[in-house]
């Protein structure tokens, strides 16, 4: 059965919502004080307490990165354009294993300390509340450095980034946190021989008498630090048209390139499916980036979904169709859940994941492929899944309620489709679809919470549904399923249970596609 996105009976309360949630976009509210002070340097995450900084949002990020390939180093500029929401005497960014070499703001040489992992920076002059400010850190990496976690992805030509959860800081400086979006420009340089790319488009091409090459490019929509994608390596560029024309490009190594055509050929076809379902591609292209390592570490995952350019393990994309169709979806989705429309805080990442495989589970079912336990149906999974929700939330907490060393495992997930697939069965599919673009809809280009998804829900479906989700995305006992009296949970099973405070090795492979 195809799941088609059509506004019928709930379109009126498609636009009246807009109206009703005007004012509901998620938000850290910003302090007040009589005068400067410090930043405060959290934004107060309940998964990760200490990432982000308070006292500013930044508007623009703007990184000039120089790789050489004789000491695999790598020297840059990260220009911030900052607004301050208060009066501050210092300011703080999210830095680790980055030797920074000098901060100017508004081109004065500014004091700073690296301390953790925060870059504090003091200002020759206070910066008054809601004033424009730039802020300049010069600075070096290692993409292989040893770290207690980076986001740097080392390969044999150069090298890629892979920033989620909390670890673009490691890259470049930031405000690492999904609530504060902004827009990103890069300038990659370069010897002739390598390719460099980065999320957007390109924009410019620089031809350096030195023999190296500059490239610049820009997102036309804001970023999550997160989401960001930077990339140099022995690759060719493979461009074709998508969908309505959508400019499509691959970042592909070399020696691979005829090998994974087979897998790269298959997107135009999986994003005629998605916006079928969800509305026309958010972004100004989309591709994929089988990245030029297999290695286990730091590569710890199949699939990334950094912005415009999915990060992959080639390896992985070299099975047959239906072994990688499934998480080929799942990653495209998350253009949707996780990159248009990006986590308030990390606790609400089960929107992202749970969209990601509700979409990429029902395109497998669609062709009849089996999954890994050998289920053809998305309700047979679904009713399997739900006789696991007590042990789950036993193991590893409610849905939308993680801890740090539980994030990603399969509650978020899986849990997080038994959520969606819930909500379909209480207020019907046609409600449902109109749901989900509503919430796409408010909340492009931003952030939003749990809460914001409940509001969505009950605006547009036109009934209260707040405490039947808070039930299943809080609860400690698996609500009862609607429409499925006859479906049971299995009672809690103590040695089965996962060791409070564990972190899974591979945290980003436990979705159900793969």
């Amino acid at each position: 059965m195809r799941y088609r996105s059509r506004v019928t009976g709930p379109a009126a309360a498609l636009i009246g919502a807009t109206a009703v949630l005007a004012g509901g976009r998620s938000a850290y509210a910003a302090g007040t004080g009589d005068g400067p002070a410090p930043g405060p340097e959290t934004l107060g995450d309940p998964v990760y307490p200490t990432l982000g900084n308070d006292g500013y949002r930044v508007g623009a990020y703007h990184l000039d990165l120089a790789y050489d390939p004789t000491t695999a180093l790598v020297e840059a500029t990260a220009t911030l354009r900052v607004r301050t929401t208060r009066a501050l005497s210092r300011l703080s960014l999210d830095a680790l294993g980055l030797d920074v070499r000098s901060v100017r703001v508004d081109g004065r040489t500014a004091d700073f300390e690296q301390a953790d992992e925060k870059l504090r920076i003091t200002p020759e002059r206070r910066l008054p509340a809601r004033a424009h400010v730039t802020v300049c850190v010069e600075y070096g990496a290692d993409p292989r450095r040893a770290l207690p976690h980076t986001g740097w992805v080392p390969t044999p030509d150069g090298f890629a980034v892979a920033c989620q959860p909390n670890l673009a800081h490691t890259v470049f400086p930031c405000n690492d946190h999904p609530s504060d979006k902004a827009d990103f420009s890069f300038r990659l340089t370069v010897p002739d021989g390598l390719t460099a790319v980065a999320s957007g488009t390109r924009t410019r091409t620089e031809r350096l008498p030195d023999g190296r090459t500059a490239v610049t490019y820009r997102s036309r929509s804001p970023i999550a630090t997160e989401l960001v994608q930077i990339t140099v390596g022995d690759y060719v560029i493979k461009e074709r048209s998508g969908p309505h024309g959508l400019p499509l490009r691959d970042v592909v190594p070399k020696a691979r390139a005829e090998a994974l055509e087979p897998a790269l050929s298959l997107t135009p076809g999986l994003v005629e499916w998605i916006e079928d379902r969800l509305g026309a591609f958010p972004f100004e292209t989309y591709g994929l980036l089988p990245c030029n390592s297999d290695l286990a570490e730091p590569f710890d995952f199949t699939g990334l979904e950094t912005q415009t350019l999915t990060i992959y393990r080639p390896n992985f994309l070299l099975q047959e169709e239906k072994k990688i169709g499934s998480h080929m979806m799942h990653e495209l989705v998350h253009s949707y859940f996780g990159n248009s429309v990006s986590p308030a805080t990390w606790a609400d990442l089960w929107i992202n994941e749970g969209h990601a495989d509700f979409y990429g589970l029902l395109y497998r079912y669609e062709r009849g492929w089996p999954d890994s336990l050998g289920l053809t149906s998305f309700e047979a999974r679904m009713k399997d899944t739900y006789a696991r929700g007590d042990q789950w939330r036993h193991d590893w907490g409610p849905v939308a309620a993680p801890t740090a060393a539980n994030l990603f495992e399969s509650q978020r997930y899986l849990g997080g489709v038994l959520v969606l697939y819930a909500l379909r069965q209480l207020i019907g599919e046609d409600a449902f679809h109109a749901v989900e673009r509503a919430f796409l809809a408010r909340y492009r280009n931003a952030s939003a919470s749990t809460e914001d998804y409940i509001a969505v829900a009950s605006a547009v479906s036109g009934q209260d549904v707040s405490g039947f989700l808070k039930d299943w995305l809080y609860g400690t006992t698996t609500p009862r399923m609607p429409g499925h009296p006859d479906w049971t949970v299995t009672p809690v099973t103590p040695s089965l249970a996962t060791p409070h405070g564990r972190r899974d090795t591979r945290p980003h492979d436990h979705s159900a596609t793969l």
